[in-house]
């Protein structure tokens, strides 16, 4: 099982501590870039909780994902600000280029699209993220250079 060493690696260095689990779970998603089934039954096996419980923490958290997710995660600013300047015509933009819809990944896994509800940044609004880099009053024909300079 691939995920099986990291997730040891991770539980070793919480000790088994049950309280841990998020904590856990985050570090899994660092690892994978997403929580494998394989790896929340490993973490349900050796902290002894319940794998449903491990699971219902997993899809309450809008933090974690049990499908992979692109390398250059776009989140889309749907804030009143944001969406007062348009950000609905920036998500259709987006999901028009990489031919995904919001909460979905490339087939490539090079780009995944999700809207936020703020990024606390409404002076320049519409805003867009692209990983750690962030793009204020973005418009429908500013996504295309955007998006080409993460492209593979």
């Amino acid at each position: 099982m691939e995920t099986a060493a990291p997730v040891q690696d991770i539980l070793k260095d919480y000790k088994g501590e049950k309280s841990a689990l998020i904590a856990i779970l985050q570090e899994v998603q660092n690892k994978n870039g997403y929580l494998p089934r394989e790896s929340l039954k490993e973490i349900s096996e050796q902290l002894e909780v319940p794998f449903s419980r491990i699971y219902s923490l997993a899809t309450f958290y809008t933090a974690f994902s049990l499908k992979p997710k692109g390398k250059h995660p776009i989140c889309v600013c749907m804030g009143t600000a944001c969406h007062v300047r348009g950000a609905q015509r920036i998500v259709e933009k987006v999901e028009r280029e990489l031919k995904v819809k919001c909460g979905e990944t490339t087939e490539d896994l090079n780009f995944s699209l999700d809207e936020v509800h703020c990024l606390g940044c409404c002076g320049l609004a519409p805003v867009v993220t692209v990983g750690e880099d962030l793009y204020g009053k973005v418009t429908q024909t500013k996504i295309p250079s955007i998006l080409k300079k993460y492209q593979k």
